[in-house]
């Protein structure tokens, strides 16, 4: 579990630091850094998506995922969380705007690669250092989201700490499963909600990601009714 705290303590120091020097900037830089962040995220989510090419699989983690994730309920139970957080600590200024910061930047720090293969990594082997990696980007970006967001970034720390702490406390357990195609195919999943999470953030579409999260674990599920079929 070191990683994930590490990129936890990260993630609120650098959103501490950009509600600190995020306040002076006129809101048209804030806007406009946004949306450079927005292409930047969805550069790298396509790029991570074009890595895989086991498109099938993709396809059907997508489906598969996308209704567990509506079935759950998840984008609600995000965004309701989001708003409980607003009641107890958002100023007046911030209201409306501190759930949808959480909701937003939780995915952002939640859902790509590095989050996945890291917290496994730290799980299976006890090497931290893509974690480590990771905590240095996350801690960046959090000073920019919090200047641009606000202070529902700070709690996004939470949800990294639910995410990755689970998957890494879980991987001993799907091990077996964890072979490189399908570490692979849950890289390339989670590529295509990096690359929706741009296209949110740039307010292109309104994509109900926190329902789609549960696609990225799908091709575990499929490798191993292929397993269960062979």
């Amino acid at each position: 579990m070191l990683g994930t705290l590490v990129n936890v303590a990260a993630i609120f120091a650098g959103a501490l630091l950009g509600l600190l020097f995020g306040k002076g900037i006129p809101e048209r830089y804030k806007q406009t850094v946004m949306q450079a962040l927005a292409l930047a995220v969805m550069l790298i989510g396509l790029k991570t998506a074009l890595a895989c090419d086991d498109i099938l699989i993709i396809i059907g983690s997508l489906v598969l995922g996308t209704l567990l994730g509506e079935w759950l309920g998840i984008e609600e139970k995000l965004a309701g969380l989001g708003r409980m957080l607003e009641k107890k600590f958002a100023g007046k200024g911030d209201k409306g705007s501190m759930a949808q910061a959480f909701v937003t930047s939780s995915l952002i720090f939640c859902v790509g690669s590095m989050a996945i293969v890291g917290s496994l990594e730290s799980g299976l082997t006890g090497n931290h250092q893509t974690l480590f990696a990771k905590s240095a980007l996350d801690g960046v970006a959090s000073v920019i989201f919090a200047a641009s967001m606000g202070a529902g970034v700070l709690f996004s720390a939470m949800a990294v700490l639910v995410y990755q702490g689970s998957i890494t406390l879980a991987a001993v357990a799907i091990k077996p499963f964890l072979v490189p195609e399908v570490v692979a195919q849950m890289s390339g999943t989670g590529g295509l909600l990096i690359l929706a999470i741009g296209m949110n953030l740039m307010e292109i579409t309104r994509i109900r990601l926190g329902n789609m999260l549960p696609a990225i674990f799908a091709p575990v599920l499929f490798y191993a009714l292929t397993l269960l079929v062979g």
